[in-house]
This record gives structure tokens, C-alpha cells and sequence, in this order.
């Protein structure tokens, strides 16, 4: 695989180079476009107190509009392509996405519960976050109760069951919606994902609990790369195989539950954008983690940009991320001839 034998500092560098020309992008084009120097005037003016001459509707967009947008996608994307690729890494399985133990279809289930109830947005995000954990809870404590079988597939196999069940619930809400309202409209928009409306409140809600989430991923990406033995050769190595992953497991949900409460699902980002890491750096979590972290955040704010952009109406994240996810997770496969 070319990734393996390549060099990390260049990779590396070419991510973050294309997340920087993403991020210019992000802000150069819709209907307010706003050119890079007039956003670099505007941000050296705020870091040394000055007047940077530029109208003001060119600084509400700025800074109002499309940074806590831009840095929303940047939070999420992380978010969701650390998450995908300790998953992966953990059950040792390249199909293996972070809604896989049910925190997205838990979360989807609490914010269909809170807009069904017409519940204030900040109830809605609350619940949803809430419901996401317990979700996963509730599936690792279901496979606490199965001994008999191998654990991980015991714990992909209940996470399927509680997502599948936790999707029923869904339907019956969107059936018991009022389709006269905007109810139904609500439910089924925040399904599909969207960056629109989030403001740095909810950053400031959610960066937290991402960044806890991914201090034992970081401090701990050494001995994540010894989870893709069998479980017999990790323990022999000095490997507490069931709490290592009882802790990537507690640290991926919480951070998948906190970008889905402010996003919605956004679908796609932590199957597809590991695998193109992997591409790049190899299998080594040490590397695959940061390279994560770059391509997926410039994976969704590219289309979330495209999501504004392609038509006269914003579309919904989700749709756009599947769009683009599932014809390059194909040329992935068909490049590599494998995955990992």
C-alpha cells in the first residue's frame, strides 16, 4: 500500500496544505463571497486592535456567519474521522464507522424525541448528546451479559440490534409528526446533518467534551496500535485488552454523541476519510490520529461548502457527504486493492 512506504512529514504537509486551501475557499465563495486578504485584514485586524477598513456586512460575514460554520465543519470532521479510525483500529475491521455501537441512531432518536415535543434547540442538542451515550451504554452493557461469544463481535452485533431499534422509534415519531407543520420538516432535516445555524455557543459546548475525548486517544495511540492483534498476543504484550477498549470506546462515543447533538448525522466521514489517512500515513495510529484529524476536517467543511453552494437551497450535509464519500471510498478500495 503506498501509504505505508511513504514518508509522514510530507503527507502530513500536503493534508494540511489542502486543508488550509479548503478552509480559504470556504470563505471566498457563496452569496457574500469574501476574498483572502480581505479575511486575513480582518483577522490581523482583530489580533492588534486596529480598524481594518473593510464594511461592515464584510465582518458580520466573517465572523457572525462563516467562521463558526468553517470551525464547525472543522470540529466535526475531526470529530468524526478520529472517532472512525479508532473504531476501526479497535475491532480491527476497515467497514466499521463510528454510529456502528448506536450513538448516532441513539442521538437521532433523542433529537426526534425533543423536536417531536417542541423542546427549545439547546433541549434538543442536550437530549440528543444525553440519548447517544446512553445508547452505547446500553449495547456494552448487553454484551457485559454475553460471555460466551467473542466480545467485539458481541458488541457490533448488539449495536446493531439497539440501532436498528432505536431507528424504529424514529419512524414512529416521523409518522406521529403533523406533515402541516414544520415538524416533520425538523426531524427529517436534522436526520440528513447540517452546519447551518450553529453558532459558538455551541461550539463552546461541544469543543470541550471533543477535546476530552481525544486526550486518551492521543496519550494512548501506542498501545491502540497493539488492539489490532488477537486479543491473546495484545494481553501477552502487557495490553489490558478490555479496559484499553472500554476507554476508546467511552472516548469515540463521547465525541461522536457531541458533534451529532450541534450537527445531526453526517454520514460517511469516519468510514471514508480513516481509509484515505490510512492511504497516506499507513496503518501506524501514531500517524493515522493527526492525518485523521486534517482530511476530516477538510472533508466536511469541502462539502458543506458544496452543501450551500451547488444550488439555490442549502442541502442537507449528509446527502453531499454520501454523494462524495461512497464514489471515493470505491476508488480507495479499487486503488489500494484492499482495505486495512
Amino acid at each position: 500500500m503506498p501509504g505505508k512506504n511513504s514518508a509522514p512529514f510530507p503527507a502530513f504537509l500536503t493534508a494540511l496544505s489542502i486543508v488550509v486551501a479548503i478552509f480559504l475557499i470556504a470563505f471566498a465563495v457563496g452569496k457574500y463571497p469574501v476574498s483572502p486578504a480581505d479575511l486575513l485584514r480582518s483577522v490581523f485586524a482583530r489580533l492588534t486592535g486596529r480598524d481594518a477598513g473593510l464594511p461592515e456586512a464584510v465582518e458580520i460575514v466573517i465572523w457572525n456567519i462563516r467562521l463558526p460554520r468553517v470551525t464547525a465543519g472543522i470540529l466535526v470532521g475531526a470529530a468524526l474521522a478520529a472517532a472512525g479510525a479508532a473504531y476501526q483500529n479497535m475491532f480491527r475491521n476497515p467497514l466499521v464507522s463510528p454510529d456502528i455501537l448506536g450513538v448516532s441512531a441513539g442521538a437521532g432518536f433523542g433529537a426526534t424525541l425533543g423536536i417531536f415535543f417542541g423542546f427549545s434547540l439547546t433541549a434538543i442538542q442536550v437530549i440528543a448528546f444525553v440519548c447517544g451515550l446512553l445508547a452505547v451504554g446500553v449495547v456494552y452493557a448487553i454484551s457485559g451479559l454475553v460471555r460466551r461469544h467473542d466480545p467485539v463481535l458481541v458488541l457490533v452485533l448488539a449495536g446493531i440490534a439497539v440501532g436498528t431499534l432505536l431507528n424504529a422509534g424514529v419512524s414512529l415519531f416521523k409518522i406521529l409528526s403533523d406533515p402541516h407543520s414544520q415538524q416533520l420538516s425538523n426531524i427529517v432535516f436534522w436526520l440528513l446533518g447540517s452546519l447551518n445555524g450553529i453558532d459558538t455557543r455551541d461550539l463552546a459546548s461541544a469543543a470541550p467534551l471533543v477535546l476530552i475525548g481525544l486526550a486518551p486517544m492521543i496519550l494512548l495511540r501506542w498501545r491502540v496500535n497493539l488492539l489490532s492483534l488477537p486479543d491473546e498476543e495484545a494481553a501477552a504484550l502487557g495490553v489490558e485488552v478490555a479496559r484499553l477498549r472500554l476507554v476508546l470506546i467511552v472516548a469515540a462515543t463521547l465525541i461522536t454523541a457531541a458533534v451529532v447533538s450541534i450537527a445531526g448525522i453526517v454520514g460517511w466521514v469516519g468510514l471514508v476519510v480513516p481509509h484515505a489517512a490510512r492511504f497516506l500515513v499507513g496503518p501506524n495510529f501514531s500517524r493515522l490520529l493527526p492525518a485523521s484529524l486534517l482530511l476530516g476536517a477538510g472533508f466536511v467543511v469541502a462539502t458543506d461548502t458544496l452543501a450551500r453552494t451547488l444550488v439555490v437551497i442549502e442541502l442537507p450535509l449528509g446527502i453531499v457527504t454520501a454523494m462524495i464519500g461512497a464514489p471515493f471510498f470505491l476508488y480507495l478500495l479499487a486503488r489500494t486493492g484492499k482495505t486495512e
